[in-house]
């Protein structure tokens, strides 16, 4: 009997849990900009607390937070532009390089030079060139598409805006009530400090990370110039925002130093973009990474794995944005990220 009971009340959990994943695939645009404007309001609690201790009004923190966020929005969109601007005006280049390469590839393998012929017909047909063309220019957004998506967008935006500050405005009474409905009355002082200290220790671990992406980016920066690559600035710093995304974040940038190479260099040296950024990537994530937040703060990769790919799932790119804060967030908040312990004599 007891174990029907278990079995009922894992059926329970799970059929909830799959009605709540469904729900929030569903209002995707209400609880996105609501869930990223939480995440950046635990992470930029400390200005808030720092305004406090001051003696100032909650209202400064929380307008200080909200201006740094857009600030920071106003950059992301800058940087962004001007490289998929380059990108889509290199494009013809790379791909003709690269069918190139590939044509070339072949002769060397296959050695017969009217099978090598036959490949590169199938490979660059004038028919599909034309279609090629013409899916393209269908498939680019118009003027149309952009003044319908506007509104929605605006919408979004401001729902970020008004979260982020309520929610900087009054997080010390959230914090209350959610100990109040969901601790035992004993345990409700404790419930809203774990709630502080867990914030606390979020925004100092992405303090620290964005400490180091900045160092990754400016040599990401530093090195692009060297080799020649057309707007390494940009891609230096293209390179600090997207370091954020753990794996998936890199990888997008591999690929697109890959292109980029290839648009703007020929022979071995269409390589070396990519190649300088994995092993620049590479160094900050083995030895920088871990040696600046400790072994304590360090996230089982299992777990970073899974909740970018469900985040991504859910919500796209903003998915894999919150999905990294939330899951450090829940985990010191169930202590299962243990506190560093001060180093004895005898250690």
């Amino acid at each position: 009997m007891q174990r029907l009971e278990t079995l009922s009340r894992a059926a329970v959990i799970v059929i909830a849990t799959v009605v709540v994943v469904a729900a929030l695939e569903q209002v995707e645009s209400l609880f996105a900009p609501v869930t990223l404007a939480l995440v950046v309001g635990i992470v930029l609690s400390p200005i808030s607390d720092a305004w406090e201790k001051r003696g100032y009004a909650p209202v400064w923190g929380a307008l200080t937070s909200l201006l740094i966020s857009l600030m920071v929005a106003a950059l992301v969109v800058l940087v962004v532009q001007p490289v998929v601007s380059e990108l889509a005006r290199q494009a013809p280049k790379a791909i003709q390089d690269m069918r190139s390469t590939v044509v070339e590839m072949r002769h060397m393998i296959q050695g017969i030079q009217d099978a090598s012929d036959q490949v590169s017909k199938a490979i660059t047909p004038a028919a599909d060139v034309a279609k090629e063309k013409t899916s393209d220019k269908n498939a680019m957004p118009d003027a149309t598409d952009i003044v319908m998506l506007a509104p929605a967008l605006i919408a979004q935006a401001l729902i970020f805006i008004g979260t982020l500050f309520f929610f900087q405005l009054s997080r010390p009474e959230i914090y209350s009530w959610i100990a109040k409905h969901l601790a035992e009355p004993s345990q409700r002082g404790a419930t809203a400090n774990r709630l502080r200290h867990a914030e606390t220790r979020v925004s100092h671990y992405f303090l620290t990370i964005t400490v180091v992406n900045a160092g990754l980016g400016f040599l990401v920066g530093v090195a692009m110039q060297v080799i020649g690559l057309p707007n390494a600035p940009l891609w230096g710093v293209v390179a600090f925002l997207i370091n954020y995304i753990l794996y998936l974040g890199p990888a997008v940038l591999v690929v697109a130093l890959t292109f980029a190479g290839v648009a703007a260099f020929d022979g071995v040296r269409v390589i070396l973009p990519p190649l300088i950024y994995v092993a620049l990537n590479s160094t900050e994530g083995q030895f920088v990474t871990p040696a600046a937040i400790g072994r304590q703060m360090r996230l089982n990769p299992l777990l970073v794995f899974l909740s970018l790919t469900f985040g991504i799932w859910l919500w796209g790119p903003l998915g894999g944005v919150v999905a990294i804060p939330l899951l450090l967030w829940a985990l010191v908040l169930t202590d299962s990220l243990p506190e560093r312990k001060p180093r004895t004599d005898t250690d």
